[in-house]
């Protein structure tokens, strides 16, 4: 498998998939806040996974992957990169497994993406996914 595959990129793309989003900020000033918000309005769902539990963008937050009791479509990370790891570890613990693994801009990891591609996931990282939305259909 390739990293950053445009198929891949284009699949997420596509339409409507939900996306659970680790790291999703309540703030409004921060990234994730603001991805979250926009992919939201295009017509994603959005599943927050945030320790601190809660409601963000309307949606209960789960604290971990482990809890979200639905299956997800997209595991998008906002965690810095040396977390990316733990987060693959517990995609592995999932019971429904996502197909895809995003770890957004900034985020770079190889060993998680090796580990990702081991659990037979397809993976982006270092790719801002509103800016590729933007790219694909303005």
């Amino acid at each position: 498998m390739a990293v950053n595959d445009p198929k891949t990129v284009a699949w997420v793309l596509d339409g409507p998939k939900v996306l659970a989003v680790v790291g999703l900020s309540d703030n409004p000033e921060r990234p994730s806040y603001r991805v979250s918000a926009e992919m939201q309005r295009r017509g994603y769902r959005i599943v927050p996974v945030n320790p601190k539990g809660g409601e963000i963008l309307g949606e209960k937050v789960y604290s971990s992957l482990r809890e979200i009791p639905f299956p997800v479509d997209v595991v998008q990370v906002f965690r810095a990169p040396q977390y990316a790891l733990d987060v693959v570890r517990e995609i592995g613990e999932m019971v429904a497994r996502p197909r895809v693994l995003w770890m957004q801009e900034g985020v770079v990891n190889d060993e998680a993406v090796a580990e990702a591609e081991a659990l037979g996931l397809l993976t982006v990282q270092d790719r801002c996914l509103y800016k590729e939305a933007l790219k694909a259909k303005g």
